[in-house]
């Protein structure tokens, strides 16, 4: 009886071993990205917002999301398998297990209330990888921090700001993403006026050196569409406002405007145009 009882406890813990590696493989094989960074496997049913303008962190942004996703997939398989080996082991030796489901039970309920801001942090991380809503490389405002995503994980969100400072954001207090790194972004130029300027002529020279500097580099690489001069913007004490817009590739936005800005301004004030 004693032999046979230690076989079967041989033969559950081999089973075990077995079916736990035999799964930690095909995690592997679903969450490896293939040749030429292509798409994980497990990736391949799930949404991607990763924009192409990100070029090589494309790739990383993928082997993270899958490295986390399958690294939560492991932990989940050596649970259950082992926690169902070791009932079946107690059911072998003789053991009731009743109770102890019983207590698991209570025991459970009791950490999940002591552990509830932990257990929302990890489901907020889960839904984000899944839907994909950042990334490495995106430029992300949390609503507690804005800068560029620079670690993804189940906890907590990484992002470093434009002074150069890391804050860690837990994903479960993240009420709101705003990502200004998907699909294409807008540069927005504010040139000054003053009052009694001739409105269509300055507008007219804004057209005829955006639609210049829009068609040489750098900007042409950046500007995916024919910028627009949307006219008066708003009126202030100091003078009138002209806003300018030109559709970009996500994250270079920012680089657009300052190069924008630059060339327009002194533009006008050649036409005879100034601020004040």
């Amino acid at each position: 009886m004693i032999i046979t009882g230690a076989i079967k406890i041989v033969v559950i813990l081999i089973a075990a071993f077995v079916i736990r590696a035999l799964l930690r493989k095909v995690i592997d094989r679903i969450t490896t990205p293939g040749k030429e960074g292509r798409k994980p496997g497990l990736l391949k049913p799930l949404r991607e917002r990763a924009p192409q303008a990100l070029g090589n962190l494309i790739s990383e942004r993928r082997e993270q999301r899958a490295r986390t996703i399958g690294s939560v997939l492991k932990s989940i398989v050596t649970i259950l398998i082992f926690g169902i080996a070791f009932l079946e082991i107690l059911i072998v030796v003789g053991i009731n297990i009743t109770p102890i489901l019983t207590s698991a039970g209570i025991l459970g309920v009791a950490i999940g209330f002591g552990a509830q801001n932990l257990v929302k942090d990890f489901l907020a991380g889960m839904f984000m990888l899944l839907e994909d809503q950042y990334g490495v490389g995106d430029v992300v405002d949390l609503g507690p921090a804005t800068g560029t995503v620079e670690a993804v994980a189940l906890r907590t969100t990484t992002i470093r700001d434009t002074g150069g400072t890391v804050w860690y954001v837990r994903n479960g207090e993240i009420l709101r993403v705003g990502n200004s790194s998907q699909g294409f972004a807008v540069a927005v130029v504010d040139l000054p006026l003053s009052y009694g300027a001739n409105l269509a002529e300055a507008t007219g020279v804004l057209e005829r050196k955006v639609a210049e500097v829009a068609d040489k580099d750098p900007l042409k690489a950046d500007i995916t569409a024919k910028p627009e001069v949307l006219g008066v913007e708003k009126f202030t004490p100091e003078g009138i406002t002209l806003r300018v817009t030109a559709k970009t590739r996500p994250g270079r936005q920012w680089a657009v405007q300052r190069n924008l800005r630059a060339q327009l301004m002194p533009a006008l004030e050649e036409a005879g145009f100034t601020a004040k």
